[in-house]
């Protein structure tokens, strides 16, 4: 049976025992992860930049953060904010279970918007979002303060289910989703953008 080139991104590099366990945790309370393809991009795109302060806005059930983790430089910390306890508590139990430092991470559970105006002027090298499209013109804009130069803004599940690139789709959380791609094409002064066709999709952003 011939292997579409998507499914064979997806399972290009498979994801360890503790992902698989902390996904299946995940899918138990609805929690939104990143995919396989896209966590091994994210890892990558962490390795290649050095990273040493990551903010993941959107917890989910670790999995992303585990990934991240592995590609960032060994003594960083990646910042990981959700408003739902629950998904914060399933990813302590994936990070202990992978025996990642608790210097290297901090879970915070506040509405993610609030937290984000508390944290410091360029002092990111990464930024990833997974959370309510709604809430994305203001995540970009905080992003691009507490970003250094040169680090970089990520959408993930940008194509929101397949939605955003049908223009028939109107509901709140699509329009969000094109509006801010619209935005950050736009904002040439600012980013430098790309959109990779990996997992839901994945909008890509360099702070100029």
């Amino acid at each position: 049976m011939k292997t579409d080139p998507h499914s064979y991104v997806e399972t290009f590099i498979p994801e360890s025992d503790v992902k698989i366990a902390a996904r299946a945790r995940g899918n138990e309370i609805g929690a939104i992860d990143v995919t396989p393809g896209a966590g091994a991009y994210l890892r990558h795109l962490a390795h290649v930049l050095s990273a040493q302060s990551v903010v993941e806005i959107g917890t989910g059930s670790g999995v992303g953060a585990l990934w991240v983790l592995e590609g960032m430089m060994p003594s960083g910390t990646l910042t990981s904010i959700d408003d739902e306890m629950e998904h914060s508590n399933i990813a302590k139990t994936a990070l202990q279970e992978s025996e990642i430092a608790p210097a290297r991470f901090r879970l915070i559970t506040n509405p993610v918007m609030d937290v984000m105006t508390k944290l410091t002027d360029r002092a990111y090298d990464l930024v990833i979002f997974r959370h309510n499209p709604e809430d994305i013109n203001y995540a970009i804009a905080e992003a691009h303060r507490i970003l250094r130069s040169g680090g970089v803004f990520v959408i993930d599940n940008f194509f929101g289910g397949g939605k955003v690139p049908d223009p028939a789709q109107r509901d709140p959380k699509t329009v969000s989703l094109r509006d801010a791609g619209k935005l950050m094409k736009s904002e040439r002064e600012k980013w430098v953008s790309a959109l990779i066709p990996v997992g839901d999709g994945l909008l890509l952003a360099t702070k100029l």
